[in-house]
């Protein structure tokens, strides 16, 4: 497939999520997030395997798994200490600078240190924990780095195509915050609410960011408008999420992989789809790991994606 055409699938995807997001929100999310997430997962950690997961040493990927596996025993805590997890979370996006550029021990024990040491006065700011916790692994992850990942692509192609697809995603985006419409009727299923629950504290964070209103406790983002308002960004943002990554195939190929593991792709993703249909909350515990897992194995690739975007911005200035 053109470069052209696939910017405006891209353009058209976009477009079918809005919408998709305005009048099923929730349901569209936990299907997107059930079905297409945990095949995303797959494809994309068996991609980066393939790029060396983007650092300069052959196991770097390994500190990122012990982050990983960390967070993992912190969430499933009896006493969960949730200021530890935004510590281990803050600090593998800011080490992993030190993955992506360093291969010098000296040096990465350097840059390592200076890591420890801004998440330490950033435990210090407010909001600390909302942005590291809760924003970095949902909306940033699935939204803001998928965004700047498109910006990358941009640049490098000075793709027209690609502008328009670009520029729509942000006119989609804003729709969602001046178009409130309180006429579809829409109500919230039991089994919604039950299968989102784990979910509703990032609205509750996103409804304050937005300043759009104060909530009286969280059944209240199934039911009043600003909780709708933000359920259909996120909505839209993890689905044209999961959907940008499939629509570039040709481009990316993550399907060019060995059959072996193709196949246990397959029948992975294959089970995981039926916990989530068996029990969605059981889903959801069950593929913690392996959600989360890719989140922290795409830091060194956003820190390549923000370096690429200076370095392409730089090169502009200068012609």
């Amino acid at each position: 497939m053109k470069s052209s055409s696939i910017h405006h699938l891209n353009s058209f995807i976009i477009i079918a999520s809005c919408i998709l997001a305005f009048i099923v929100p929730f349901e569209m999310f936990l299907f997107a997030y059930g079905v297409l997430g945990p095949l995303h997962y797959l494809t994309e950690i068996s991609w980066l395997r393939n790029k060396n997961f983007y650092t300069k040493g052959k196991y770097d990927y390994i500190y990122l798994l012990v982050a990983c596996c960390i967070l993992v025993y912190l969430n499933f805590k009896a006493t969960k200490d949730y200021g530890v997890m935004a510590d281990v979370l803050a600090f593998s996006f800011l080490a992993s600078v030190a993955l992506v550029f360093v291969k010098d021990w000296v040096y990465r024990v350097i840059v390592i240190s200076l890591a420890a040491i801004v998440v330490g006065f950033l435990n210090d700011t407010p909001h600390y924990f909302t942005w590291a916790a809760i924003f970095l692994p949902t909306i940033i992850h699935v939204y803001l780095f998928t965004a700047l990942f498109m910006f990358y692509g941009i640049l490098k192609e000075r793709s027209i195509p690609g502008l328009i697809s670009f520029i729509v995603l942000l006119i989609c985006t804003s729709l969602f915050f001046f178009i409130q419409p309180e006429s579809l009727n829409y109500t919230v299923s039991g089994y919604s609410q039950k299968s989102y629950y784990i979910f509703a504290e990032l609205n509750s964070r996103l409804i304050q960011l937005f300043n759009l209103g104060e909530l009286t406790n969280v059944k209240e983002v199934f039911t009043t408008n600003a909780g709708f308002v933000i359920m259909r960004f996120i909505a839209f943002a993890y689905v044209y999420h999961y959907l940008n990554w499939f629509s570039k195939t040709s481009v990316i190929k993550w399907h060019q992989v060995p059959k072996k593991r193709l196949i246990i792709t397959l029948i992975v993703w294959v089970i995981s789809v039926g916990l989530y249909i068996f029990d969605y909350n059981v889903g959801l515990k069950v593929l913690f790991f392996l959600s989360f897992l890719h989140v922290f194995l795409e830091f060194p690739l956003n820190i390549v994606s923000f370096n690429g975007i200076g370095k392409e911005l730089s090169a502009m200035l200068k012609q």
